[in-house]
């Protein structure tokens, strides 16, 4: 897969805001039925992983479509820069620690993939791992990183776990009319800075990262989808349906209850109903 030649911008799914939301409300109620069935067959989790260019849109996608999910049977995790704790550890050590559990939700907003990214335009970043020397000055780190990815990814498979992994493609030229718009709107100030800059300088060398990254890790077990995301709802609307037919593509139903269960039950029903008198 060429980067350059997948379209960050595609005709509308939707004929309008209303329609849109109609859509998405739609989508939202289908997955909030299935992460309740999700969780009471308790043999599947599914894992969701958004890696974007800045301004892409993550943050607003996961907001807007996960936002009928329970959060009791949802967790979300962002990760920066690793602590000095992480740092001492393999790169898969603190994405694995928080893993969802079988009948639950996890989201990753960034993830271990920033080990293949952000770390690989940034050497600097890789030299403050303490890595063997054998290791660290090897040829082949990219290529041994993105086999211990898809190693865990079959091995996460092969126990149950489905992974869904998003790629939020934006232009450069949509990613400047963002950053303006966070520059002009003193509400948003906050989510700019110099550093932003300075990444964006560095777009040709990330989007070679990444190239590289989803031709190296995409699988039938762990697919990337990537999503044309200059039309942030028309991705909030992609990115929903991928999930809800990947959910509704596993063999779940909820718990048989047993037949001597099921007498005890309309015993205590008797019960109860005998209480109204």
């Amino acid at each position: 897969m060429t980067l350059k030649k997948q379209a960050t911008k595609i005709k509308p799914v939707y004929d309008s805001k209303p329609h849109y939301q109609e859509l998405l409300e739609e989508h939202i109620l289908k997955m909030s039925k299935l992460q309740s069935l999700l969780y009471a067959h308790n043999r599947y989790a599914l894992l969701l992983i958004f890696q974007a260019m800045d301004a892409a849109g993550k943050d607003s996608a996961i907001k807007h479509v996960m936002s009928g999910i329970n959060p009791q049977g949802c967790e979300v995790y962002s990760f920066k820069h690793p602590s000095p704790e992480e740092l001492d550890h393999d790169f898969l050590w603190r994405t694995a620690r928080v893993l969802p559990q079988r009948g639950r939700i996890g989201i990753f907003n960034r993830s271990y993939y920033e080990e293949v990214l952000i770390v690989r335009v940034h050497p600097e970043i890789l030299a403050a791992e303490n890595l063997p020397e054998e290791v660290e000055d090897g040829k082949n780190i990219w290529t041994y990183r993105y086999q211990s990815i898809n190693d865990l990814e079959r091995h996460l498979y092969r126990n149950g776990t489905r992974i869904i992994k998003f790629f939020l493609h934006v232009s450069k030229e949509e990613q400047r009319k963002r950053f303006l718009e966070r520059i002009d709107n003193p509400e948003k100030n906050w989510k700019f800075g110099e550093d932003d800059m300075k990444e964006r300088a560095l777009w040709k060398e990330y989007q070679a990262a990444y190239e590289k990254c989803l031709n190296a890790t995409s699988s039938k077990h762990a697919p990337w989808y990537v999503v044309p995301a200059d039309d942030k709802k028309n991705a909030r609307l992609i990115i929903s349906q991928v999930i809800v037919e990947t959910l509704k593509g596993l063999d779940m139903k909820y718990p048989e209850v047993p037949e001597e269960q099921r007498k005890k039950l309309q015993e205590i029903r008797q019960q109860l109903e005998e209480e109204k008198d």
